[in-house]
């Protein structure tokens, strides 16, 4: 069902965000930011699938481009970039007067050109990019280009709305952005899949050289095997249609020759001079390696997190899914962690997991586990401190609360005795045999 209408923040009017290709990929990223704001739609290009996808975040779904076209304020274009200006020509004619259209694709050139060509002056056309793939969970401090050649009364509304979710919003055009991805994805994608292939062209076993690996090498590595892991389809098409690609690599492929030919030739006065003049033009070596340290401490001190909390009750959150794991870690082998929960052991790779914090630990507890509520009388000197008691009681593992809720000292108890009851609840029955034990402990008498 249609959502109810509201207007977020006076910042767009309340509207239709329609998403062509939502299904999959960012467009299917897209729904989880929009829902909450607007009414979405989507259309994908199996059915199944998209009214599966449509059900399950809570949107809706029409199995016609022309018919989102025809309802959306704003037509989001989230298909593969070989397909977008095709998607742009069939959806163009149905779009309602006063609407926009953006699309979110990496090659920014050709659908500007296509959407100058077939919009009439009555829509809007904002050429954006995403610089974040499907697997980013938020927009806080995300970039995101935009490419417009003019400006109408969409682009300021959409400029507003992004900056309100806190992104890094660069305006340039369509041409600098194509440059500029030119050695962002096609100069390193090109490198690392190169990379890649000549690790598998020597059979280089990757699990034998963990013995020998440096931080350094496994942040690489890792950064490597992300890029390679990508959809090689859409990889192959950031290569192909950016129209800078041709250069790029063939300087590239000539940096590699001659640097394998002064090697090879054993002139160290030029693989100096060719190092030497790399780093200088890196820019700011020292930030570089500022953040570098600090990428290699964070994975450092998760391990340490982990290797330290062997033996003990942790809660590890997947850092993708964001399901949360409770149980008792019983060790490491480098890659793995295996955490014991009742009967069963499971395996979860560290590189997807962070270890929570004793308070998100507790709160997790609080949130998601039955509680054990008790009341437990005990006789205590008459000058005994309950406030103390009840401080000394909270520190007490998986303990929730405790509330004082009768004192007597009429027949039965010594005078200079008092019988205090309290009520406990607790996570465990563990937890309020302890705070039994700690009553004693005060020198208490349990009635």
């Amino acid at each position: 069902p249609v959502k109810n209408l509201i207007n977020y923040k006076n910042i767009l009017h309340y509207m239709n965000v329609g998403i062509i290709g939502g299904s999959d990929g960012l467009g299917r990223t897209l729904i989880y930011y929009f829902r909450d704001d607007f009414n979405v739609f989507i259309t994908g290009r199996d059915h199944k699938k998209g009214q599966r996808v449509a059900q399950e975040a809570n949107v809706n779904y029409i199995e016609s481009n022309a018919g989102l076209a025809n309802i959306s304020d704003m037509l989001i274009i989230s298909v593969p970039i070989q397909h977008t200006s095709e998607v742009i020509r069939e959806v163009a004619p149905f779009m309602k007067e006063g609407s926009v259209m953006v699309d979110v694709t990496s090659i920014k050139e050709e659908p500007s050109k296509t959407m100058a060509e077939v919009l009439p002056d009555t829509i809007e056309y904002i050429p954006t990019h995403p610089i974040f793939g499907p697997r980013t969970t938020q927009l806080d401090n995300q970039v995101i280009v935009l490419t417009a050649d003019k400006k109408g009364e969409w682009y300021d509304k959409v400029y507003r709305y992004l900056e309100s979710k806190n992104m890094r919003i660069i305006e340039t055009t369509a041409e600098k952005h194509d440059y500029m991805m030119s050695i962002v994805q096609v100069l390193t994608h090109f490198s690392f899949i190169s990379t890649a292939s000549a690790i598998e062209k020597l059979k280089v076993d990757l699990s034998e050289t963990e013995d020998y690996e440096s931080p350094i090498y496994n942040l690489m590595i890792d950064l490597i095997a992300r890029i390679v892991a990508q959809n090689p389809y859409l990889t192959y098409n950031i290569q192909s249609m950016n129209n800078n690609g041709p250069k790029i690599r063939n300087t590239f492929a000539e940096a590699v020759v001659e640097l394998r030919d002064v090697i090879n030739n054993e002139d160290a006065e030029k693989f100096i001079e060719i190092s030497v003049n790399a780093t200088k033009h890196m820019g700011d070596i020292k930030n570089a390696l500022g953040r570098s340290d600090k990428a290699i401490n964070g994975l450092n001190h998760e391990y340490s997190l982990l290797y330290d909390s062997v033996g003990c009750e942790v809660g590890l959150k997947h850092i993708y899914s964001g399901k949360i794991h409770v149980g008792l870690l019983e060790g490491l082998d480098g890659k793995t962690a295996f955490l014991k929960q009742g009967n069963k052991v499971k395996n979860l790779r560290i590189a997807n997991i962070e270890v929570l914090s004793d308070d998100d630990l507790y709160q997790w507890k609080i949130n998601n586990l039955d509680k054990k509520t008790e009341s437990i009388s005990c006789v205590f000197s008459k000058n005994v401190h309950v406030e103390t008691i009840e401080k000394a009681v909270m520190k007490i593992d998986n303990i929730i609360d405790i509330r004082l809720t009768d004192a007597y000292n009429g027949p039965q108890i010594d005078e200079d005795s008092i019988s205090l009851t309290f009520e406990v609840t607790a996570l465990s029955k563990d937890a309020i045999e302890n705070v039994r034990k700690l009553f004693t402990g005060f020198g208490g008498k349990i009635r």
